[in-house]
């Protein structure tokens, strides 16, 4: 199972980064609908991209076996990349028909698409911009209780794909540690800088309701932060 071999690597050898055994790079399209009115407020669409990347693995057809299984495999045993991009109107349309997984509802959704080689993905989604994914922040209040939570580090600047790639990571490693066999509604927050130091010395830890474990995303630092920043931390439920 992908989630497996996912949970083995981060069990193993933390922030390790293997590299493709038949060198082709491969990646994971996230495709977040950015529309110009109404706009998607920044904190719902990073949430939908979390729910997003990780309903992919766990879909039925990712599965032993399934249509989807080879090709999400062979991407998890290699770099878990994803290559966040935008789309609107006919074009968020047209990615409907891809394979994949659509989550969030009205202007705040982000469908994943089925990984792989990334100098071979479809004309539609080569045309979409993987900039122009800015958007303002906001204010969404305190996370439900008994919602996971992913939690951006408040030290890494990061663009809304750049944050959208990496609290898919979150998702997936959450997933893979607790085995989930659904996603979940994820919550994703912004932090101070001491309530994220707070958060570092627990990663790899039970939570303090003993609840699960909290897990850290170590980037490799292909493109807008270092190599080995933790960009963000996943928390099993809110309050934790």
């Amino acid at each position: 199972m992908s989630l497996s071999l996912l949970a083995s690597r981060y069990a193993d050898a933390p922030g390790e980064v293997p590299p493709e055994a038949d060198g082709i790079v491969r990646a994971m399209p996230v495709i977040l609908r950015i529309e110009r009115d109404p706009q998607p407020s920044r904190t719902a669409l990073l949430e939908a991209a979390a729910g997003a990347a990780l309903a992919v693995c766990l879909d039925p057809r990712a599965g032993s076996g399934g249509e989807w299984d080879e090709p999400v495999r062979t991407w998890v045993d290699g770099r878990i990349r994803k290559i966040a991009r935008r789309a609107r109107g006919a074009h968020w349309d047209a990615v409907q028909e891809l394979p994949g997984v659509t989550v969030g509802e009205g202007p705040a959704q982000a469908r994943a698409l089925l990984p792989g080689p990334v100098d071979d993905v479809p004309k539609i989604v080569s045309r979409l911009q993987i900039g122009g994914t800015d958007l303002e922040p906001d204010a969404p209040g305190p996370p439900r209780a008994g919602r996971p939570v992913i939690v951006l580090n408040p030290y890494a600047e990061m663009s809304v794909g750049k944050a959208a790639a990496q609290v898919g990571h979150a998702s997936m490693i959450l997933a893979a540690v607790r085995g989930w066999t659904s996603a979940p509604d994820f919550a994703v927050r912004d932090t101070t800088r001491a309530e994220w130091e707070a958060l570092l010395a627990k990663v790899g830890t039970s939570t303090s309701t003993g609840a699960g474990t909290v897990v850290a995303v170590q980037d490799a630092g292909f493109t807008e932060v270092d190599p080995g920043t933790v960009t963000c931390i996943g928390l099993d439920a809110s309050g934790s």
